[in-house]
């Protein structure tokens, strides 16, 4: 069947020649209409360029700053946790993320208290909620704060 395999009717369509005669509806000025800046070649506006007048960005007050020190964590639900690890296993932000239960490589790991944990695990994590740290204690576990 491969064989018979073929694009939809109007899938495939001829590129269009510009400038190539008044005949082609894409002649004379090439579908670029007449004389001034975007008419010519390499005549191209800047995204936020109004001709002159100052520009939205620029003419809108700025608020607010970017804190160059703030402190990303990843997180992870106390439940995904109970469920990738067994009884008496450690979870350390290492197995954690060879896992799959976080995203990326770095920032520190915190631990959420969404879902059920019954097995007893001990949970190797930067930060832990109130809830995530009662329920590892509450299933006979060890939240330790590294």
């Amino acid at each position: 069947m491969l064989d018979r395999l073929k694009a939809p009717k109007g899938a495939n369509q001829k590129r269009t020649r510009r400038g190539r005669g008044e005949g082609s509806g894409l002649g004379k000025t090439s579908g670029r209409g007449g004389k001034g800046q975007t008419a010519r070649s390499g005549g191209n506006i800047k995204p936020g360029f109004e001709g002159g007048q100052m520009p939205l960005q620029r003419r809108l007050p700025k608020r607010g700053f970017t804190n160059i020190f703030k402190v990303k964590s990843r997180v992870v639900n106390i439940g995904d946790i109970a469920k990738a690890f067994k009884k008496d296993e450690v979870a350390d932000p290492a197995s954690i993320a060879e896992k799959g239960l976080v995203k990326g490589r770095r920032g520190l790991i915190k631990v959420l208290g969404e879902g059920e944990i019954k097995v007893a695990l001990t949970v190797k994590a930067n930060m832990f909620s109130k809830s995530a740290e009662e329920k590892i204690k509450a299933a006979g576990g060890v939240a330790e704060v590294i």
